[in-house]
Formats: C-alpha cells, sequence, structure tokens
C-alpha cells in the first residue's frame, strides 16, 4: 500500500459500462491513499484510443460488458502495451472462467465484494510491471549491443574471436566473426562446427611456437601477441598477428578474446627490407674492400715510386752540395733543398702508412692506434693520450681494419668539430668484442648535431660497424666533451 504521508500517483484505466462501480473504485483506491488519475470506457474502440493516448498504471475491467468481454479487452491491451497490469473486478465470474482469463494473460481477479484485496494486487503488480519493463529494457539494451557489437566486427578490417579450450588439450572456436571468409577462406559455420580448427590452419613450423606462447601467456594470464603463417584450405599461406587476452567464464573455464589481422603485406615488405638491406651491406663491404685495395695500390706507388724518386733526387742533391763544399748562396740553396726533401720523404711516409697501415698487419691493432695517435698529435696538434690495457689483443683482419678506419674518422670528426684540447683513446676486450673509446674535452654533441643532412662521418661509422656486427655509442662527458664508444666482435674462433 502507499504511504501515508507521501500519496503515490496513480493512473487507472477502468472498463467498466456501470459508472456508479467506477465512482466505487476510484472512491475505494482514493481511500487507500492514491493519488488517482482515472479514465473510464466502455467499448472496444475508446479503449484502444485510451491506450493510444498515454501511459497507464493499471487497467481494472469488469468481465461481461455491452458487445463484448474482458477476454477481448485483454487481447486489445496486450495489443497496444503488452505489459501492462490487467485486472479483472466482476460479481459474476465462475471459477473456470477466472482461471481461463488468468491463463490468457489476467495478472489477477477479484470479486466486487473483496475490494480490500484490491490495493496490494496493484501494489504486487505495479512491481512486477517495473520488472517486466526493467527486464525487457535489459533485453532490448543487450540486442542493441548485439548488433552494434556485430556492426563493429563486420567492419573491423581484422576477425574476431574467441577460443575456447576442448577437453583433449586442443583449442575450439565458440565466436568468429564473418571477416574469416576474407581472411582465412572458410565461413564462419564451418569454423565454428570443426575442432582443432586453429591448430589445423597454422603452419606446422610455426605450431609448436604458438602453443608454447599461448601456455606461457596463460600462466601468467597476460595477453597474447603472436605472429606466424596460415595454410588456407586453397594451399595458399598467410601471415598473421593474433592477439587475445584470457578470462574466466562463470564456469570458471579460461577462454580467449582477441583480433586476427592479416599482415601478410607488412612482412613481404619486411623481408624484402631485410634483403635489401642486406644487399647494401654486401654492396658496402665491396666497396671498403675496393677502397682498401684501391688504398694498398696508392700506397705502394708513394712508397715504391714517388718515395723512391724523392730519396733519389736527395742523394743526387747530396752530390752536387759536395762538389760545392765552400759556402756560399749555392751551398745555402742546397740545405733548403735537402730540407724539404726530408719533409716531402715524410709526408709521403705519414700518407702511405695512413693509407696503408702495415703496421697494423705486422704488429697488431694496439701497436696501429698508437702510431697513428702519435702521427695525428703532429698533423692535428692536439695531444693525444693512448691507453691499451693488452697489446696482445688478437682480431680478424676485416674487423680489426675497420675498427682502425672508424677511429681515423673519429679522430677526423674531433678535429674538425670538436675544438678539443686533448683527446683520450682506450683500447679494450671485453670477452670476444673489442672495445675503443676515443674521448675529448671539447664543445660536445647536440641531438641537432647528429641529425644534419650531411653528417655522413658518424653515420658511416655507426654503418661500417654494424656490418661487422657491432656499435657506435655516444656518450657526453662531465664537464664537458663526447666520448665515442665502438664495438666490434673480434672474430676469433676460440
Amino acid at each position: 500500500m502507499p504511504s501515508q504521508t507521501r500519496p503515490a500517483a496513480l493512473r487507472v484505466l477502468f472498463i467498466e459500462d456501470d459508472e456508479n462501480d467506477a465512482l466505487l473504485l476510484a472512491r475505494y483506491l482514493k481511500a487507500q491513499g492514491y493519488l488517482l488519475d482515472s479514465r473510464r470506457v466502455s467499448r472496444l474502440d475508446d479503449l484502444r484510443a485510451a491506450l493510444l493516448s498515454g501511459a497507464w498504471d493499471v487497467v481494472i475491467a469488469d468481465y461481461v460488458l455491452p458487445g463484448f468481454t474482458a477476454v477481448e479487452a485483454l487481447a486489445l491491451t496486450q495489443e497496444v502495451q503488452e505489459e501492462l497490469p490487467f485486472i479483472v473486478v466482476s460479481g459474476n465470474m465462475d471459477e473456470a472462467t477466472a482461471c481461463a482469463m488468468m491463463h490468457a494473460g489476467t495478472q489477477d481477479y477479484l470479486h466486487k465484494d473483496r475490494l480490500d484485496r484490491l490495493a496490494p494486487v496493484i501494489e504486487r503488480e505495479r512491481r512486477e510491471a517495473r520488472i517486466r519493463h526493467e527486464r525487457h529494457a535489459a533485453r532490448e539494451a543487450a540486442r542493441v549491443s548485439e548488433e552494434r557489437f556485430h556492426l563493429l566486427a563486420a567492419n573491423v578490417p581484422g576477425v574476431l574471436f574467441q577460443l575456447h579450450p576442448e577437453a583433449d588439450g586442443g583449442l575450439y572456436f565458440s565466436y568468429i566473426s564473418e571477416a574469416c571468409r576474407m581472411l582465412l577462406g572458410v565461413d564462419a559455420f564451418s569454423l565454428l562446427d570443426t575442432p582443432h580448427t586453429l591448430q589445423q590452419m597454422i603452419v606446422e613450423d610455426d605450431c609448436e611456437r604458438f602453443l608454447h606462447t599461448l601456455q606461457q601467456a596463460a600462466e601468467r594470464h597476460a595477453t597474447l601477441n603472436w605472429e606466424g603463417r596460415i595454410l588456407l584450405p586453397a594451399g595458399e599461406s598467410k601471415w598473421v598477428n593474433l592477439r587475445c587476452s584470457p578470462r574466466r567464464d562463470i564456469s570458471g573455464t579460461q577462454l580467449w578474446e582477441g583480433v586476427m589481422w592479416n599482415i601478410t603485406h607488412s612482412k613481404k615488405t619486411e623481408e624484402e627490407l631485410i634483403a635489401s638491406r642486406a644487399q647494401l651491406a654486401e654492396l658496402s663491404e665491396h666497396l671498403q674492400r675496393a677502397k682498401e685495395e684501391e688504398r694498398d695500390r696508392i700506397a705502394r706507388d708513394i712508397h715504391d715510386v714517388l718515395n723512391g724518386t724523392l730519396v733519389g733526387i736527395k742523394i743526387s742533391v747530396k752530390q752536387l752540395a759536395n762538389k760545392h763544399a765552400t759556402d756560399g748562396p749555392l751551398q745555402t740553396k742546397v740545405r733548403f733543398i735537402e730540407h724539404m726533401l726530408d719533409e716531402a720523404i715524410a709526408t709521403t711516409g705519414r700518407v702511405a702508412r695512413e693509407l696503408r697501415p702495415g703496421i697494423l698487419k705486422e704488429f697488431g691493432l694496439a701497436a696501429a692506434i698508437e702510431s697513428y695517435a702519435e702521427d695525428y698529435m703532429h698533423i692535428a696538434g692536439i695531444p693525444c693520450a693512448v691507453l691499451c690495457a693488452d697489446h696482445d689483443i688478437e682480431a680478424e683482419e676485416d674487423t680489426a681494419l675497420a675498427l682502425f678506419r672508424t677511429y681515423q674518422q673519429a679522430l677526423t670528426n674531433v678535429s674538425k668539430h670538436a675544438r678539443a684540447s686533448r683527446i683520450e683513446v682506450r683500447l679494450t676486450q671485453e670477452y670476444d668484442e673489442l672495445v675503443l673509446e676515443v674521448s675529448d674535452d671539447g664543445c660536445g654533441l647536440t641531438p641537432a648535431d647528429l641529425n644534419k643532412p650531411k653528417s655522413f662521418g658518424l653515420r658511416g661509422i655507426r654503418e661500417r660497424l654494424k656490418v661487422l656486427g657491432g656499435s657506435m655509442e655516444l656518450r657526453s662527458r662531465q664537464p664537458q666533451g663526447t666520448s665515442v664508444i665502438l664495438r666490434a666482435p673480434t672474430g676469433i674462433r676460440r
């Protein structure tokens, strides 16, 4: 019953041909504390109009009316407002008729001399109506949500799926979107009806890796992110990315929900890119080898021809000076020529060593680094301290030469850009890796310096080491300066 302090609004539609009976029912409901809004109809046409005109809380009908009965009124009410409570109040309805009305959908029936039950019945039916309305709204929301999901699934460029484990440890699809036909070449019904579907589609070489990855994700209750190949019924293979997350259903069974994408194009592009990089690496290696061969040829010409010619000229000048032993302008000129020849011979020797570091082949990388540091100090005028922890460091010839060349480039970069007053060079071996560190106290490097369009020095170092399986690292020094750390595998098999 409604609260006495706060009257409940109640909209009642009376189906009654006797106005006095309708007034009696209305008076009773007001006495029960309802704030009543009511309307009386006595014909089916008026009933339809009333039902269509607004929302009613309850219909109270007599059983027998002129031209129709409560059965027909109930059918019309259910047609227009299906969930609206319908109560029969009559003075001449037998038990069999009442049961038939209840079976047809009437919520309750009362005798006119037992109106004390009317208010509790109304309250009960109002609660039941709210529950039915909420249930209907929930079903409608679920329907709309499902339609929305299917629309989204149909427009997602991947395949949405739900996987359940089988008793024998396999997996079967309990849901899969229609996009599976485009990706997998099979319709959804065929996949849902076939056990072990996913394992059968994965290429045998990739299936074991997939199951292992799935097991690890299940143990950690983590998202699975897997890439592999599937074999289509037509014999074509595709690369797919399968990403799904686990959850427990109401029975406690772990299932997987996620999406499967076609990544064949990106994989082919990746493979082509890898092949292209491999070809570029081979080309770079070939160019470096050709460059070294050309350097060797030039160095031999300088050493064997130019240097020999300069030495011959010096000997001839010396003989000429001995014939004119007396001091004079000619002797002074001869000594000046001898001095220039000495500088030219020293320069050709240094250039030949830079072009073809014979000391590298004869005495090793450590000795070559120390020798070049001495030449560099004379040329650039920057003190260069070298620390080699182990002079017996061994490296494969190509590795040693590449590391030496990148070391030369690093020192060249310092003299060009760093404005340094001191350089420190450290060569060490860490397990099967050579580490060469070139540090300066100059102005340092900024990210903008590394991104300059024509900054080829550092890029060349990085690419040359990358071909060997090595790397280059740049670090800032405190209070100022830069360290260039070059790493490369020795290439020596133990």
